[in-house]
């Protein structure tokens, strides 16, 4: 829309001189030269003799990159060619991505017999052939050198009939409780194991979740008598209202709920309706910068925002007295008022873990028939198992010596759990422990057996996220290592003969009746459904009554509110390295977060009036942006953490966000110990940890010059091309192609509206020949989760250059997701409550690209196939290029990134190429694609 002014960061905002002489400047950085071409040392000065040997270094560098010849490398052929194998020739398997509340049904792509690419598998009703960014990154895990590679005790390395015997022994003697820890399990053939394992040695199993849905479960149980978490059905809904749910990115399940959500918000001439939602929020979610209508409150006020709508709604009460700032209180009416409007097709969500918020939270959508049609409580999600009580208790029985054998399944307390001093102390008065976890993490440093679990991608188990929805998940490798599934180690320590596949096999024909040709199906499909509701044929049946005490949690939430003030702090997972268990994934490290565009850190995001007031600043907003950030000291309960700053529209005076799943101390790659641990900070309210900190906190200055690797403003495009196209529903409805950018075109004597202006003369007259590449994405779905570009990145053996040289702007993404604050011209930016929106850039093949014309040596040239595309041999770095690529989606690869798949310690100009340059991690790239080593854009 012509009359809204569109920024990334607010230096671009402010347009100040420098900022406009560096939008200019192609390559802003000077040329390093000597000693300044190691990182650590670009400041370093040099003259004319080191330009001429740079030079020299340069044109001999890409003579021998050029060079056709090729190391010799011997293959050997198979004796006998297994029948599933075809050199060349991709196979795939229907499997299952699963990881505790992360879940997706999934196609493996596998060449010679090793997974190399994860995608959706559109078969699946649930999740719709959608992925995560976790879910694509997946696969390099598999291939991961920090995995543990046998079992071991106390160091030494042992077979695993020494293990058993040694366990089984153990276990038979134990002298008190003997507990798993684990975290959510959504296989029913694996609780059936546990189940057996319990009855043989009396034991009790906690499940626990770092970011956990306790205070929902325990919500439900007040208010319908189930402690489960429900069905919510975003397709079903035609007003939506988030509050502190960031639905979209993290919470129960996002990959199902952004589908679903998706298919209410498509607009077409036919169907000129979508759904209208409304987010209220501490800090900016990808799910509040899709809302219609966003409005940041601070932590405190999450229950205030619950009561003022079920009082407006009609469901009782009195509010909670919170004079809410004009903005906010307006959008809360509006929201009350769609959604009276709405009954039984609307839907209230909140991602707090506060008891009281989720049982007013249900009160409203009781009030507003919801229950029943757009939430389910007859299909409900099987994951977010975790109690937060229950996990309390127990780190009470190990320290009182209680426990005598503690067997830990990929969770790492030691690091997530707020209280971790507490919880190591505890675990060494236990008897007998054992881990599962596939790496020496945190907590392992503690147990006496660590029996590593197989990779998903090596393994046999089934998955039931959601009732009557199976997924199975069969190995599309061997085992890489000598490794064994936690089911299977229950197993032989509870003497259940049968191996764990045929035991899932046997569980299947016996509890569902799939057997035989239904079970071949079920492996081809990857999914079964046990029922029509599994299936979604129909839509949920039977209501759900509301029961719970709404005036007791009103009176709570009332006493909150007024406790809080000052400042607040709210912690939060973002969708890549999540609750911490993704952290040695650099994939994911290098993927930037959707809002902030920052990556390989975690931070402290705070508003420009909290900056201001106390005198802060950061590369956004000085004159140099390579200054760096400020840092701050953040206290609360009576722990403290040391953090840069990254100013951000969106938040609250006052508040700070901070995300959890960083400052790992082990997590398998030293250059992966990034960030903060943010877990001590967490709040106990009641019974459960409260990401929502409002009291009690202190944040003090404590330095400045740190840089943060933010991807947000590497590449500026000029104000005079439109970047964005948005229309309004209403415009829309008036006018098909409203928003749509119309060009003028000089024809017969004389300016006419054109909608495609071409830079080349009788360019239209060429459309109709030949072949034309082109790939659309619908703006109005695009969530700007990232997945694609984490699947580009992969699919395409993208190189991931590490966290020094994002800071040096050389990531060398294919794509990126854009994301840009909007404001009106004629008024001052709103950066409280802005408006936000995501535009997708990927890799160019233009038709007649502007690149084609510039290149001296004819590197970059156009194909009959109406492709730009690229001669690598011809390509000697000039970069122009780069300096004129319209979309800025041009990188250069200067160092020898193939010779080292992911990221380095020190210049490869050193020749010190030292980290994953292993056979292992080289096995996850795509043999159908090559990379030159230096040179190409």
């Amino acid at each position: 829309m012509s009359n809204k002014k569109y920024w990334k960061g607010f230096e671009e905002l402010q347009n100040d001189a420098e900022f406009i002489k560096a939008k200019k400047t192609e390559f802003p950085d000077k040329l390093p030269l000597g000693t300044a071409l190691k990182p650590g040392n670009e400041g370093a000065k040099s003259g004319r003799r080191d330009f001429l040997k740079v030079l020299g270094y340069s044109l001999t560098a890409a003579t021998v990159a050029a060079s056709c010849e090729m190391p010799l490398r011997k293959a050997i052929p198979y004796v006998v060619k297994p029948e599933e194998i075809m050199p060349s020739v991709a196979n795939y398997y229907a499997s299952t991505f699963v990881n505790g509340s992360d879940f997706c049904n999934v196609l493996v792509k596998t060449r010679e017999g090793r997974p190399i690419k994860v995608d959706g598998n559109k078969m699946s009703k649930l999740t719709q052939g959608g992925t995560s960014p976790r879910a694509q990154a997946s696969v390099v895990s598999l291939y991961d050198n920090a995995r543990l590679k046998y079992p071991t005790t106390n160091g030494e390395r042992l077979t695993w009939p020494q293990v058993d015997e040694q366990i089984k022994r153990q276990l038979r003697g134990v002298r008190g409780d003997v507990v798993l820890l684990t975290n959510s399990i959504s296989s029913p053939s694996t609780k059936e194991v546990i189940r057996r394992f319990q009855n043989r040695y009396n034991a009790t199993v906690v499940y626990y979740e770092p970011v956990s849905k306790s205070a929902m479960l325990l919500a439900n149980q007040q208010s319908f008598g189930k402690k489960v978490v429900p069905s919510y059905h975003f397709d079903k809904a035609d007003v939506i209202v988030g509050v502190d749910c960031d639905f979209l990115g993290t919470w129960v399940s996002p990959i199902q709920f952004a589908a679903d959500y998706i298919k209410k918000r498509k607009v077409d001439a036919d169907n000129p309706v979508m759904s209208q939602h409304f987010q209220f929020e501490p800090r900016v979610s990808i799910t509040g910068a899709k809302a219609d209508y966003r409005r940041s409150v601070r932590p405190s006020q999450i229950g205030a925002v619950l009561l003022e709508i079920y009082k407006l709604v009609g469901g009782g009460g009195s509010g909670a007295g919170v004079n809410f700032p004009e903005p906010v209180q307006t959008a809360i009416v509006k929201a009350a008022n769609a959604l009276k409007g709405a009954r039984g097709r609307s839907l209230v969500v909140c991602g707090s873990n506060d008891v009281d918020a989720q049982i007013i939270t249900n009160a409203i959508n009781g009030a507003l028939n919801n229950l029943g049609s757009t939430i389910d409580f007859d299909s409900p999600y099987t994951v977010h198992q975790g109690d937060d009580k229950a996990m309390q208790d127990l780190v009470k029985d190990m320290n009182a010596g209680r426990v005598g054998a503690l067997l830990i399944n990929n969770v790492n307390p030691a690091y997530s759990y707020p209280d971790a001093k507490a919880f190591k102390d505890g675990l060494q008065k236990v008897g007998l422990s054992i881990s599962f976890n596939d790496r020496e993490d945190e907590t392992a440093e503690f147990v006496k057996f660590l029996t590593p679990d197989h990779h998903y991608l090596e393994s046999w188990n089934d998955v039931e996220f959601k009732k009557g929805h199976l997924g199975l998940i069969q190995p599309t490798i061997a085992p890489l290592f000598d490794t064994r599934s936690m089911a299977e180690s229950l197993m032989e320590w509870a003497d259940i003969e049968g191996d764990y596949r045929s035991f899932v096999q046997n569980y299947w024909a016996s509890n569902y009746g799939i057997a035989g040709d239904s079970w071949n199906k079920a492996l081809h499909d990857g999914i079964a459904v046990t029922n029509r509701r599994g299936g979604f044929e129909e839509s949920p049946t039977g209501s759900t009554v509301f029961t719970g005490n709404a005036g007791t949690a009103a009176s709570n939430i009332a006493r909150k509110v007024q406790s809080g003030g000052g400042v607040e702090v709210v912690l939060y997972e973002n969708n890549t390295v999540g609750d911490g268990r993704y952290a040695n994934n650099p994939f994911l490290q290098e993927t930037p977060d959707p809002i902030a565009k920052v990556c390989w850190d975690n931070y402290a995001i705070v508003s420009p009036k909290t900056a201001k007031k106390n005198g802060w600043t950061d590369g956004a907003l000085m004159n140099s942006p390579t200054k760096g950030s400020d840092i701050i000291d953040i206290t609360a309960n009576g722990k403290t953490i040391t953090l840069p700053i990254t100013i951000q529209p969106g938040l609250q005076e006052d508040v700070v966000a901070v995300a959890v799943g960083y400052g790992r101390t082990k997590p398998g790659n030293e250059h992966c110990m990034v960030g903060q641990n943010a877990y001590p900070l967490l709040a106990l309210n009641g019974d459960t940890f409260d990401f929502n900190i409002t009291s009690g906190v202190s944040i003090n200055q404590n330095g400045g010059g740190y840089k943060l690797a933010q991807t947000q403003t590497h590449h500026t495009i000029d104000d005079e091309r439109e970047i964005i196209n948005e229309t309004t529903l209403t415009d829309y409805k008036a006018k098909k192609d409203s928003g749509n950018y119309t060009g003028q075109k000089y024809a017969d004597a004389g300016w006419t509206s054109h909608h495609y202006i071409s830079l080349y003369d009788g360019y239209e007259e060429t459309l109709g020949q030949g072949h034309h590449w082109g790939m659309a994405i619908d703006l109005n779905s695009c969530i700007g989760c990232a997945a694609c570009v984490v699947s580009c990145h992969l699919e395409n053996n993208v190189p991931v250059v590490g966290q020094t040289e994002v800071h040096r702007a050389h990531e060398m993404h294919w794509m990126r997701i854009d994301r840009y604050y909007s404001s009106r011209q004629d008024t001052d930016p709103d950066y409280e409550h802005p408006e936000i929106a995501f535009q997708p850039m990927m890799c160019q093949h233009c038709d007649n690209a502007p690149c084609e014309n510039v290149c001296p040596v004819n590197a970059s040239n156009h194909s009959s196939e109406g492709l730009n595309q690229m001669a690598y041999n011809r390509c000697i770095g000039t970069r122009y290029c780069a300096n004129n690529c319209p979309f800025k989606v041009r990188r250069f690869n200067w160092f020898d990134f193939q010779g080292n798949d992911s990221f380095y310690a020190k210049s490869v100009l050193n020749n010190d190429m030292t980290v994953m340059v292993d056979n292992l991690s080289r096995m996850v790239l795509n043999p159908d694609v090559t990379v030159r080593s230096r040179g190409v854009m």
